[in-house]
């Protein structure tokens, strides 16, 4: 199934209220030094494409780099990296975002049910601890919250290694946005946000990866 690019999978989403932290996409290694130090450091630098749909399995992402030299050898790096099946790459540059949460949240055109959207522990972990939830769409706040509810994984939500509680509103507008994504974009397939990473409480959309009709 073809995907978009993180740069425009994060663009379509975004357009519904996932949250994001501002990024930029450059074409050059020194035009991501630019970005970085436009941005402030430190910063993540990823190789960014249509076909790239798992980076961090091929090594495609930088993390944590912390002045002009870092960036500009990951750039140059990443670009060599790329294969003759990536299609037109370019380069990612966000700012470092850190938190001890990671949350994943989606929505999926299931071909008997409908539209859903779902919610669930996420990062690396996500298939290990397999704690998600899932709701048909169209839903209401009321159901996004009790979809909140029904994670298992409730300490994780509460003040946690000196972080804040995770906003539920904020948490639970998030599901509501991927779900009129989901619902108003027919060309969608599946969106999946995959680290939506809990920051100061409220969460925010690392990484994301929009499948789309042929």
């Amino acid at each position: 199934m073809p995907t978009l690019s993180e740069a425009d999978s994060k663009a379509l989403l975004s357009g519904y209220g996932v949250p994001l932290l501002r990024e930029l996409t450059v074409a050059t290694p020194a035009e991501a030094v630019r970005a970085a130090g436009e941005l402030g450091y430190p910063v993540v630098v990823k190789l960014c494409g249509a076909g790239l749909a798992h980076k961090t399995e091929r090594g495609l992402v930088r993390l944590g780099l912390t002045g002009p030299a870092a960036v500009e050898a990951a750039a140059t790096e990443l670009l060599a990296a790329a294969g003759p099946d990536d299609g037109e790459v370019g380069l990612l540059v966000a700012p470092m975002a850190r938190g001890a949460r990671e949350l994943i949240a989606g929505a999926h055109r299931d071909p008997q049910f409908g539209p859903c959207v779902m919610l669930g522990v996420g990062g690396v972990t996500a298939e290990a601890v397999a704690d998600v939830v899932f709701r048909l769409v169209p839903l209401d706040a009321v159901d996004a919250a009790e979809m909140i509810d029904g994670l298992a994984t409730q300490a994780l939500l509460d003040p946690f290694r000196g972080e804040p509680a995770v906003d539920r509103d904020a948490l639970a507008a998030v599901v509501l946005a991927l779900a009129a994504a989901v619902e108003r974009e027919p060309g969608l397939v599946s969106a999946e946000v995959n680290p939506l990473l809990v920051v100061d409480g409220r969460p925010i959309a690392v990484d994301a990866l929009v499948e789309v009709t042929p």
